[in-house]
């Protein structure tokens, strides 16, 4: 299965990115993600099925992943430190119910499927891609500016002395 994503308008973004040093634009992107995946992962919680309320607990959007997920991620994405990644689904931080989330997802050999965090994204896809469009130009347009105004307070201060 493939999934087919189109963004346009980041042109004007990469260009304002370029002015940034490594760590603003990082930080920049790891924001305007976070805040555009948070809806997402609310959706995701919303349909996860109810036992006990762990599993819709422990949905969240977070960098960390678990030992074995590392060191997958680690192999199949080897040559792409720059990256910003960000994960949406249930968290072991969370407690139980995160163990759990990837058995209910797909199902067992004793167990249906119930899936919730793929029509989720399916249900979240286009809107997300437009939050995070929308909400990256505010924070590198932020970021820029905070860099020009330290900029000009180093002049400054170079040039007072």
């Amino acid at each position: 299965m493939s999934v087919t994503v189109s963004v346009t308008g980041l042109r004007e973004i990469e260009a304002q990115l370029a002015n940034l040093s490594r760590a603003a634009g990082k930080g920049a992107l790891r924001r305007a993600l976070h805040r555009a995946a948070k809806p997402l992962a609310e959706l995701a919680a919303s349909k996860a099925p109810e036992r006990s309320g762990a599993l819709k607990g422990s949905v969240i959007v977070g960098a960390k992943l678990n030992g074995r997920q590392t060191r997958l991620h680690r192999r199949l994405f080897r040559d792409e430190r720059a990256a910003v990644e960000l994960f949406v689904g249930p968290s072991y931080l969370r407690g139980d119910g995160g163990r759990h989330g990837h058995l209910v997802e797909f199902g067992t050999l004793h167990m249906a499927a119930q899936p919730f965090l793929r029509p989720a994204w399916d249900q979240d896809r286009e809107a997300l891609l437009e939050r995070l469009r929308a909400d990256l130009a505010e924070q590198v347009s932020k970021a820029v500016a905070r860099a020009e105004k330290r900029a000009a307070r180093a002049a400054a201060k170079a040039a007072g002395g």
